[in-house]
């Protein structure tokens, strides 16, 4: 396993910092394109207070591993950087991170976008709202499956 491609971790990130390591040394590089994801007060109309988020440590990080593989075969990128925190987080936090380099913006664009719905359907982690009503976990929305299934990919969870 490439461990600079994936952190899962409870504190924030600094995506200048990011996007500099992944840049670094190669001159290559002629795009980075990256997408950060943060928590909403509202999911589906109901107030959100906090989220929190779990995972089997070992097992995560292989499987954004394997989608980190594939979006290399699919697409012509130089590296691929995906950061996903865990933990207790609050509306406006940072959730998680794709950065992508590659010689050209296009496959950069598609690379991101697909680790993306990739990530939001696939990745094994456990989401739980809290609300007014109590703490409720989330089951993945079926727009993100239509999103993982224009990449030909069928979600498990489905």
């Amino acid at each position: 396993m490439n461990s600079h491609r994936i952190s899962i971790q409870t504190s924030d990130f600094d995506l200048s910092v990011e996007i500099a390591a992944l840049r670094a040394a190669d001159k290559r590089v002629g795009a980075v394109c990256s997408f950060i994801g943060t928590v909403r007060d509202r999911n589906d109309g109901d107030l959100i207070s906090a989220l929190e988020l779990e995972h089997y440590p070992g097992m995560t990080e292989r499987a954004i591993e394997a989608m980190i593989d594939e979006a290399h075969r699919r697409f012509d990128i130089l590296d691929a950087r995906v950061i996903h925190r865990v933990g207790r987080l609050l509306p406006l936090d940072q959730i998680m991170m794709v950065a992508v380099t590659s010689v050209n913006r296009g496959q950069s664009f598609q690379a991101c976008e697909f680790l993306m719905d990739y990530l939001k359907t696939q990745a094994p982690f456990w989401k739980k709202e809290t609300t007014p009503e109590g703490e409720r976990w989330v089951d993945a929305r079926v727009s993100d499956d239509a999103a993982l299934a224009k990449w030909g990919i069928h979600a498990s969870n489905a």
